[in-house]
């Protein structure tokens, strides 16, 4: 399998695992990755969701199969169902439940950096380089993850990448927004934010979470939606948890 998914107790891992390839995903790979992320956000003992390559120091994810898609791109059947899957599977894990991190350390190019992008966090170590590069093929960024970007980092960074294709490192990646943390070690950097995710309410994440991407689709102001929200939170088993604890003086313990 190119792709799998493991468990171990609140923490999944998404493994891309075609080393070979540079982790390039192929039209199998776009098509299996949603039913692996519905697997992590369906399992009530899954709280966080860590993606990353198979070996640690490898390229996280070259892009797309360039073999494949010089192919299949002659064929406007192909091409048409290698865009939906791309899409679909971009669209799904940018607005997972669940907390998502990246741990990127190696390369991160085109179609692997829109995976990258649609995490809620990126750990990136000091050796990982990042790259969108459509312009060296004479295509375009889809829409979706042209908005990722530039949510990240601003238009004018977001030109500068698309316009060069240039590969930046993970230092500048930090500076411009695209990396959220820079770590000598990214792996235990992650396992580290993961699991003081894991510790926290679930609900007030997934909350939080659909709140940003309102926030993130142009919403500005309450709605009947949000405020109902609001205040079923305090009926919730979490908030009476989180209540309890504090009364007590103890950690609370969140399902």
């Amino acid at each position: 399998m190119t792709l799998r998914l493991d468990k171990d107790g609140k923490i999944a891992r998404l493994v891309i695992d075609r080393p070979d390839k540079r982790n390039a995903f192929n039209q199998e790979m776009w098509d299996f990755f949603p039913t692996l992320l519905a697997d992590a956000m369906a399992d009530d003992a899954v709280r966080v969701l860590m993606v990353h390559a198979s070996e640690r120091g490898s390229a996280f994810c070259a892009g797309a199969d360039i073999a494949e898609f010089g192919a299949g791109a002659q064929d406007p059947t192909w091409r048409a169902a290698n865009q939906a899957s791309i899409n679909k599977l971009q669209h799904e894990l940018a607005r997972a439940p669940k907390p998502t991190i990246a741990i990127v350390d190696g390369d991160c190019v085109g179609g692997g950096c829109g995976i990258a992008m649609a995490c809620d966090f990126r750990i990136a170590g000091p050796a990982a380089r990042f790259g969108i590069t459509p312009a060296k093929l004479g295509l375009v960024y889809p829409l979706h993850d042209t908005k990722l970007l530039v949510d990240l980092v601003g238009s004018s960074q977001a030109k500068r990448l698309l316009y060069t294709a240039a590969l930046i490192s993970a230092a500048e990646a930090e500076k411009i927004g695209l990396v959220t943390m820079l770590a000598d070690q990214p792996y235990d950097a992650a396992m580290e934010l993961a699991t003081q995710m894991a510790e926290a309410s679930g609900q007030s994440q997934m909350l939080s979470k659909m709140q940003i991407q309102r926030i993130l689709d142009g919403q500005a102001h309450d709605d009947a939606e949000t405020l109902a929200e609001f205040r079923a939170a305090f009926d919730s088993a979490d908030f009476k948890e989180g209540v309890s604890a504090f009364l007590s003086k103890r950690k609370p313990e969140f399902k």
